[in-house]
């Protein structure tokens, strides 16, 4: 069955980075789209970031942009998202996620189209 681990989470004052990884097993990690999703309390769980298999289609929401990069070792089946300038506003349960899309070049950013999630890893972010 298919497995996908996070780490990486944790606190950190307002400025600073974090980077996630995401671990993916059980599944032969090719065609699929990651995405890094994330849920504060109250609001909807949004994508954050989405990538790709080939790595050639990549998606930020707006907040984000400049600050996050997500990139995928297909090799070593992960995803990482390094956060720079990390905001109050970014402090959230953050989510990877898998897409089957048997496509090198589709990703998605809604939570429908991921069929399989990690337990989530918590980033805390002081002011």
């Amino acid at each position: 069955q298919v497995q996908l681990v996070e780490s990486g989470g944790g606190s950190v004052q307002a400025g600073g980075s974090l980077r996630l990884s995401c671990a993916a097993s059980g599944v032969t990690f090719s065609g699929d789209a990651m995405g890094w999703f994330r849920q504060a309390p109250g609001k909807e769980r949004e994508c954050v970031a989405a990538i790709s298999w080939s790595g050639s289609n990549i998606y930020y929401t707006d907040s984000v942009k400049d600050r996050f990069t997500i990139s995928r070792d297909n090799a070593r089946s992960t995803v990482h998202l390094q956060m720079n300038s990390l905001k109050p506003e970014d402090t959230a349960v953050y989510y990877c996620a898998l897409a089957r899309t048997y496509s090198l070049s589709i990703t998605y950013t809604g939570t429908k189209d991921y069929g399989y999630w990690g337990q989530g890893t918590q980033v805390t972010v002081s002011s």
